[in-house]
């Protein structure tokens, strides 16, 4: 989890994705379409409905614009096509990276795609060429300030979690794709609220990186995390957050 963890702290350090609240509620709003497109517009039966319903309240995302993605991806409203589209890649330092994308033109995305990885030096991989060095997982995120490690975790473990781990004053909790709307659940049940709960790709080994390499890797991820069609992007490195603050 080394990589995924450590994106979590820089992202925290850079406070620099997501900035943008419109677009911030554009990509939940994407996903509340494809889900709902996918498995039914009930959230009780369709878990990753569910799931992105509440991230979307955790947002401040209003009703109405819940409630209008959700029946344009059951059609009860006319709306976009979306497809979900993944892309493997290699970022500099030889880092492998997923990039997930729900899109209504895939030849346009993937052209944004390849043209950010050309520019900030990665390439564009074929598919499965670096997918096998992750595991598809769900990922909770929860807010450590104030809490007792050992009663978190008991929680999480106890809720159907695979792994829990703290990372500087967050918690992570990670589960089977299957099983992340009923841990949320379970740990919100011991007043354990999500600050974030999505589906990740968690890398099986990370690749060190540090100094001009890691400064352009950054700014490569988070490129490619502010275009439109992009929801996710996961990547199997390894950080001294501690030294890159200390240097600047």
């Amino acid at each position: 989890m080394a990589g995924h963890s450590k994106w979590k702290q820089i992202k925290h350090y850079k406070a620099a994705t997501d900035a943008k609240r419109g677009a911030k509620f554009t990509k939940m709003i994407r996903e509340i379409t494809v889900a709902a497109k996918s498995g039914g517009g009930d959230p009780d039966g369709n878990p990753r409905l569910r799931t992105a319903i509440d991230i979307a309240k955790a947002a401040s995302m209003p009703k109405e614009n819940i409630e209008r993605a959700v029946k344009k991806g059951t059609g009860e409203l006319e709306g976009v096509d979306y497809v979900e589209v993944v892309y493997e890649a290699y970022g500099p330092g030889g880092v492998a990276i997923m990039i997930q994308a729900l899109t209504d033109n895939p030849t346009r995305t993937v052209a944004e795609v390849r043209a950010k990885l050309s520019r900030l030096g990665g390439n564009l991989g074929t598919s499965n060429s670096v997918s096998f060095m992750f595991d598809r997982k769900g990922v909770i995120t929860i807010d450590a300030a104030g809490r007792d490690e050992d009663s978190a975790m008991e929680a999480a473990l106890e809720g159907g979690a695979e792994d829990f781990a703290k990372d500087d004053d967050v918690f992570t909790v990670t589960t089977a794709p299957s099983d992340l709307h009923a841990v949320r659940v379970a740990l919100e049940g011991k007043k354990l609220v999500a600050r974030e709960a999505t589906f990740a790709w968690i890398p099986k080994n990370s690749v060190p990186v540090e100094g001009a390499v890691a400064d352009q890797l950054l700014k490569l991820l988070e490129a490619l995390e502010e275009l439109d069609d992009v929801q996710k992007v996961d990547a199997n490195f390894d950080m001294d957050v501690s030294a890159m603050q200390a240097e600047g």
